[in-house]
């Protein structure tokens, strides 16, 4: 199956108390590279959570974002520290002795001051942790892996039905090909009777000047090496496997072959079909670049 390296999933909800949002998207690039955003917290996630995310997507970047709340029922101590307290409350008594102010300090004035107020939690455990994590990144990847096939299945026929168009223009330059050679040959006849009225000439040079020229304009180990990338093109559409960078490359030996062809014909005719291969050959290695 092809996918995209385009893909977007969402999940948001509650997992044995615990509230998770979590957002997961991928864009084109040309190795894997993976980035996370979590909750302060919570960040010993971020390895099992690469680990897992790249086990099923080899390629694109990947950028995930995670919030989580803690279980209500989470045991949570808030510790005074009285000491601190006290020397708060000194302090402030001192001023208004001091400078003559109104003191108006109540309760929620001093639990407002740096580290009066402690709130201490029961450790989680990661195991628990990671493993209503993990449920919520099952239920995000379904959308995220289901838009990255539905958007490889499109691209996919894009690609086939390209190639189906470069493949029926080589074997109209296949068929043009030949002719070429006998138009040649009766030109380079005409031209000579031409030049020499009813005089006898070498036809036995002819025929060596036509087969210099047919060999010069032979373009059939060009069209077959084409049919045979096209037939490969075809076993990567049809793997299992990430195949982007493979297609890649042989897209690339598809345009030198193209521009073998371009390069050897005489013909205007062929000329013409050889720019629209090109073109879609083009086409075709703008979309494989979206290909996992």
């Amino acid at each position: 199956m092809i996918n995209s390296m385009t893909g977007f999933g969402r999940f948001e909800g509650m997992i044995n108390g615990r509230s998770i949002t979590l957002e997961i998207k991928s864009v084109n690039h040309r190795y894997t590279e993976f980035n996370c955003r979590l909750t302060r917290g919570y960040t010993f996630l971020e390895d099992r959570l690469k680990t897992y995310i790249t086990s099923k997507v080899k390629r694109g970047k990947i950028d995930m974002f995670v919030s989580i709340s803690e279980p209500e029922d989470t045991p949570t101590d808030v510790v005074i520290n009285h000491n601190l307290a006290r020397g708060y409350i000194n302090a402030l008594n001192e001023l208004e002795t001091t400078y003559g102010i109104t003191n108006t300090i109540n309760t929620v004035d001093v639990g407002k001051y740096p580290d009066v107020l402690t709130v201490n939690k029961t450790p989680e455990d990661e195991d628990k942790v990671w493993a209503d994590v993990k449920e919520a990144v099952d239920s995000a990847m379904e959308g995220f892996l289901g838009m990255r096939a539905a958007e490889g299945a499109r691209l996919k026929a894009d690609v086939l039905s390209r190639a189906e168009t470069i493949m029926s223009l080589v074997s109209e330059i296949e068929e043009r090909s030949p002719e070429t050679v006998a138009e040649y040959q009766s030109r380079l006849k005409e031209k000579i009777e031409e030049l020499l009225g009813s005089g006898e000439y070498d036809e036995q040079r002819v025929i060596t000047e036509v087969a210099i020229y047919a060999d010069k304009v032979a373009v059939d180990e060009e069209t077959v090496r084409l049919r045979s990338h096209f037939e490969q093109l075809n076993t990567y559409l049809e793997s299992d496997e990430p195949v982007g960078r493979s297609i890649d490359f042989l897209i690339q030996e598809m345009n030198r072959e193209a521009n073998t062809i371009g390069s050897k014909v005489k013909d205007a005719g062929i000329a013409q079909k050889v720019v629209k291969i090109k073109n879609e050959i083009e086409k075709i290695r703008e979309q494989i670049q979206n290909i996992e």
